[in-house]
């Protein structure tokens, strides 16, 4: 597949400049880049799953996968740049070819990787030493786990996804992951429909306790993340008639305590094709930073090109800062 360039940028839309309107109703100023800690790479859109709620749209059958030579101009320019973390995902990003390789580079630049596992992977033919390999590199694992009920896991992600996933959780506890305070194991939360998460700190306890006394595992965080309406998700939203009223629920819900905290502040997404964007939400909306007209690619920008940089802004801003707020990180207050 070849990449789509030039982009041509219109100008701001009506729900564009909603969110900014937000913003200066509160005092705030319009969004603006601090200095770049983390760089977000997505290795593709190949998943062995078709999770509802995917605003990536990733599944078995796509076919968009980041090439080797890609991935070492990534690699080169973590390590011209002095980046120290690096966040990967997918799709599953374990099943592009060229991952191990990918994350052995990164260390060897000396930053910290973290992947966003979606568990099943670890169980699939061929992936069955995965645990293992994760935990030899101290590589810190985000795992995607929507409910601690197989009712809600399955209807959300497959028939047989909770019980997999259960059995995942117990490798990677066996492999010293929630036990060893160097292997780092977060779980992340979604609504199973259109809803905020509930508070995350609560949550979490609830969690630790089922999952501890059914089960006998253990985890460090979980990281509440609200579903933006966005791809499968808005698809969803759309048949079942809640999509007006997700949005304007999650534009009702405002908080602008939560927008400092903003992931695309400190935050620079990578798609499989070397292209810059501000936030993985733009990116599944195709909203790239752009130079000269252009999509920008990550090895023509140096690391402080990015600071202090407008951000691209859309009515799909409002899922970040509703409530409690929702990043990668989980909620932002």
């Amino acid at each position: 597949m070849k990449d789509p360039s030039p982009v041509t940028v219109s100008p701001p839309t009506r729900a564009a400049l909603s969110f900014t309107a937000a913003l200066r109703r509160h005092g705030l100023e319009p969004l603006r880049r601090a200095p770049l800690s983390t760089l977000q790479v997505n290795l593709g859109r190949l998943c062995n799953q078709a999770c509802e709620h995917c605003h990536v749209d990733a599944g078995p059958k796509r076919t968009e996968i980041m090439s080797r030579t890609i991935m070492d101009r990534i690699v080169r320019w973590c390590g011209d740049n002095g980046i120290s973390d690096v966040d990967i995902t997918g799709g599953a990003p374990e099943m592009n070819p060229g991952f191990r390789g990918f994350v052995d580079r990164l260390l060897d630049t000396g930053a910290a990787v973290g992947v966003r596992c979606n568990l099943t992977i670890l169980l699939e033919s061929g992936y069955e030493d995965l645990a293992d390999w994760y935990a030899r590199r101290h590589i810190h694992l985000t795992c995607s786990l929507p409910c601690y009920s197989r009712e809600n896991v399955d209807g959300q992600r497959g028939k047989g996804v909770f019980d997999r996933s259960i059995e995942a959780l117990k490798r990677l506890n066996a492999a010293g992951y929630g036990k060893d305070p160097a292997l780092v194991l977060d779980l992340v939360y979604n609504p199973g429909g259109a809803f905020l998460p509930p508070p995350q700190a609560a949550l979490e306890q609830e969690y630790k306790r089922e999952l501890a006394g059914r089960f006998g595992i253990v985890f460090n965080r979980l990281l509440a993340l609200a579903n933006l309406p966005i791809n499968r998700f808005e698809r969803f939203l759309r048949n079942n008639r809640q999509l007006e009223s997700y949005q304007d629920m999650l534009i009702d819900a405002f908080n602008p305590e939560t927008v400092s905290a903003l992931m695309c502040r400190h935050m620079v997404s990578v798609d499989w094709l070397g292209n810059v964007y501000d936030c993985d939400f733009n990116q599944m909306l195709d909203m790239p930073l752009v130079e000269e007209g252009r999509r920008a690619k990550l090895w023509e920008l140096a690391r402080q090109d990015f600071e202090n940089r407008s951000i691209a802004v859309n009515r799909h801003c409002f899922g970040c800062t509703a409530g409690a707020g929702s990043s990668c990180g989980g909620s932002l207050s």
